[in-house]
């Protein structure tokens, strides 16, 4: 946390000669920093205990950066400057806007005392959630900890996919064949379709030809009415004429006057003779009555056999034309019902190539994206092992400087104790560094010189005893100690948040995975559906 003072003075660490005026900077804040300018009043900061030490943090690593000063620091001396601007006379004018000004001032004010005290209050937020991180850090430090491998999770993910993309590719084929079964169906179909066609052309041809027989029959049937009807007219002609010729006949005998010579001389029986001569022609009547009736009975016979033939076949043309009007009405409906089967299988197929070709779409789409989500998953596990490793040494690095800075501070201690002068310590390292110089103003002889290079990364520490111990030797290395606790926590902070990143980002793979899988299988319960509707 950086502070810059509004209206005062604020103590800082970064001169142990003296105060120094106008900003001030805390850089033991809870793993981020916090600026703030205008509104304090004074503060204590430990930029360098005594020669300009600061933090800073790049990417995923912390690390102290530092310039050494070995050696008490001169005093500074700087130029003093005339702002030609004083010389000029004042201009007693009263600005106008100088109340609005002012007004906007407080305004101004008001809202960084807001915006202070809110940074307050997130300092203090942040000091919480540092101390639970901490509390944290302990709990996961004190457990037992176990190594993960991942890879065989992994591995049998990658498994689990690659088998569902076989069953995808399966059931792809399986919905082929059963396409070209479908398409065969429809093959079939449509010849029975044709044949039906075919079948009801030729019925309608039949139909047409025994429309013209039957035709012909009635032409005949009513020719051999007409005969009858003239052949009973001509049985009336005969009959009043066989009649008529025995009404004659008798007329002729009853009205005949014969004239006979008798001759005495013979004895004719005259009786007899007529007797004989009536039997004659009542015989030649009888047997033209006989012929006449039995012409006639065998004529009506001839035609009563010929009415009940033309009858009988004109019942069986009749019969045979109601048969083939139900067969055309049936055959009608059934090529009506194949029509409407027809269409709905092809809609059917229609459907099934649409959702088929969707769906191994849809399924391709999915496949290819868990495979880009595979893939990333590798990069990011890659990126993550790499950054741990970073991490890792980098954590190595900074417990090898930090247990040198821990002996280093020990045996100042131990020295300082025995009654050896002021320390002057300068350390610099490509990950962090201290530099500590003119601890105590009025140093006395140098007793004791060390000079010490411990550090991972070309890193050196330099320890220079010049004066004997005091208040400030001692200050300085309590706050050395507690900038190298700060960094240990700082770290365990960032390794323990690594650790938190690292298991979320897993769960959202496997969770990823785990939605990929469900979307799968809705997929293969709609294609099990869509085969039941088909086979249905």
């Amino acid at each position: 946390m950086t502070c810059g003072s509004y209206c005062g003075r604020a103590f800082s660490c970064a001169s142990a000669c003296g105060p120094r005026p106008g900003r001030c900077c805390i850089s033991a804040a809870p793993y981020r920093g916090i600026s703030c300018y205008r509104g304090l009043t004074g503060g204590f900061g430990s930029r360098s205990i005594c020669g300009g030490f600061r933090s800073g943090s790049c990417g995923r690593t912390f690390g102290y950066r530092s310039g050494g000063v070995c050696g008490p620091s001169p005093p500074c001396i700087t130029s003093v400057s005339v702002n030609e601007s004083l010389l000029t006379p004042l201009n007693l004018e009263i600005d106008p806007n100088a109340q609005c000004v002012k007004q906007e001032e407080k305004e101004q004010i008001k809202c960084l005392n807001s915006k202070f005290a809110a940074f307050i209050d997130k300092v203090r937020f942040l000091e919480q959630q540092n101390k639970l991180l901490e509390t944290k850090w302990q709990f996961y430090q004190n457990r037992q900890c176990c190594e993960s491998n991942l890879e065989p999770l992994f591995s049998g993910y990658i498994e689990t996919l690659r088998r569902e993309a076989e069953c995808v590719e399966a059931d792809s084929g399986r919905l082929a064949a059963e396409l070209n079964h479908v398409q065969e169906v429809l093959e079939g179909y449509k010849k029975k379709y044709e044949e039906e066609v075919s079948l009801r052309a030729t019925a309608e041809n039949e139909f047409v030809v025994l429309k013209k027989d039957v035709d012909c029959a009635y032409l005949r049937k009513s020719d051999l009415e007409a005969n009858v009807e003239a052949l009973t007219q001509e049985i009336d002609f005969l009959r009043r004429l066989y009649e008529e010729e025995i009404r004659v006949l008798h007329s002729h005998i009853s009205d005949t006057s014969v004239v006979v010579k008798m001759d005495n001389s013979r004895d004719l029986n005259m009786d007899c003779v007529i007797a004989e001569i009536k039997a004659q022609y009542d015989d030649i009547a009888n047997r033209s009555r006989t012929e006449a009736e039995s012409w006639y009975r065998s004529k009506c016979e001839e035609m009563k056999a010929t009415v009940i033939r033309h009858g009988e076949t004109l019942r069986r043309t009749k019969e045979e034309i109601n048969e083939l009007n139900r067969m055309i009405q049936r055959l009608t409906a059934e090529v009506e019902n194949a029509k409407c089967q027809n269409t709905k299988l092809e809609a059917a197929v229609t459907q099934s190539e649409q959702q088929g070709e969707a769906a191994l779409a849809d399924a391709r789409c999915k496949l290819a994206g868990l495979e880009e989500a595979l893939q990333k998953a590798k990069q990011d596990m890659a990126w993550l092992v790499r950054e741990y490793q970073e991490v890792m040494n980098s954590k190595l690095g900074l417990d090898i400087e930090i247990a040198t800075y821990r002996r280093l501070l020990e045996g100042e201690e131990q020295r300082l104790c025995e009654g050896v002068g002021s320390v002057n310590v300068c350390v610099s390292s490509s990950r962090g560094g201290v530099v500590c110089g003119d601890l105590c103003a009025s140093g006395s002889a140098p007793a004791v010189a060390t000079n010490v290079c411990s550090a991972p990364c070309s890193g050196n520490v330099v320890a220079n005893t010049a004066c004997a111990p005091c208040g400030g030797c001692k200050s300085a290395i309590k706050g050395v100690k507690y900038i190298m606790e700060t960094m240990k926590s700082d770290q365990e902070s960032n390794n323990a948040a690594e650790e938190w990143n690292y298991m979320a980002m897993v769960m959202d793979h496997i969770l990823l995975g785990v939605s990929m899988l469900v979307c799968i299988i809705g997929t293969l319960a709609v294609f099990a559906g869509w085969q039941t509707e088909l086979n249905q």
